[in-house]
């Protein structure tokens, strides 16, 4: 269960907001600074003010092209999807910067991520819910909780995959010193 919601005009506003941060990079704008919700956007439970982490995904065509985000808040929310929307569209060293001519037919997915906190035991793991976070030995990888039901694994699986994202090789999930950690996230389309 997730230790927050959004209600659909928090969604809305992110996804303006990233949408609006992707447009002005493209048009060579550079915010002074991050536009801010409403006042009295989300009520008096709104989570756009708190500093939770968040990821922004960008496809064309189905195929990823470009993702960034922060695990652990340390701005607002609003913020930092205004943040990883334009890192994600311009910074991902994977591809080259979005262009005008692939905007239009890009679509957008925000995650926003609950706590990070120590996975207590690797079967507890449910694909699709759980995102995870591996740590050994100076390198890292994570999976958003999306990313193994998009490509079809199972618990272990995804856990094997992970290894391979921190460029680490299969089962090293299992060896003294990995440290696991899982979060949930609300996932919605921008």
């Amino acid at each position: 269960m997730l230790s927050f919601s959004l209600d659909a005009a928090e969604k809305d506003f992110l996804a303006q907001q990233a949408r609006r941060s992707i447009e002005a990079g493209l048009a060579g704008i550079a915010a002074a600074e991050t536009p801010q919700p409403p006042e009295g956007l989300g009520g008096a439970k709104s989570q756009l003010r708190s500093p939770l982490g968040a990821f922004v995904t960008l496809s064309l065509n189905g195929a990823l092209r470009g993702c960034i985000g922060n695990i652990i808040g340390r701005a607002p929310l609003y913020a930092v999807v205004w943040d990883m929307a334009r890192a994600a569209a311009f910074n991902d060293p994977r591809f080259p910067p979005l262009t005008l001519a692939e905007w239009p037919r890009t679509q957008l997915d925000i995650s926003v991520l609950g706590p990070l906190t120590p996975c207590p035991k690797p079967e507890a793991v449910e694909v699709g819910r759980h995102g995870l976070v591996l740590q050994y030995q100076g390198r890292s990888g994570v999976f958003l909780p999306q990313v193994p039901v998009e490509q079809g694994w199972d618990r272990l699986a995804s856990l094997d995959n992970l290894c391979g994202k921190a460029g680490l090789p299969p089962g090293t999930w299992k060896l003294p010193g990995a440290q696991l950690f899982w979060f949930e996230a609300e996932v919605f389309k921008a």
